[in-house]
């Protein structure tokens, strides 16, 4: 049985997971940048290594396809 699932990226496709993150844990100079917002977004390689860090999900997810990558949420 072969199964499609379009939500989900297609087989070899480069995949970043994106996660939410609370303001309030991260470092204080991190937190100085967040320009009053109490949650951003992480995106991590396939490793669980942090590339970026972003205001919101959508611009993770614009910047996973700008640079050739299927996004993932990750709760």
């Amino acid at each position: 049985m072969n199964v499609e699932y379009p939500h989900l990226p297609a087989a070899g496709e480069k995949i970043v997971y994106v996660r939410p993150v609370a303001v309030a844990d991260l470092p204080e100079e991190v937190r100085a940048q967040a320009q009053g917002l109490d949650r951003i977004y992480a995106v991590h390689d396939a490793d669980g290594a942090q590339l970026a860090l972003v205001a919101n999900r959508q611009l993770a997810f614009a910047l996973a396809r700008e640079h050739d990558y299927a996004a993932v949420n990750v709760h």
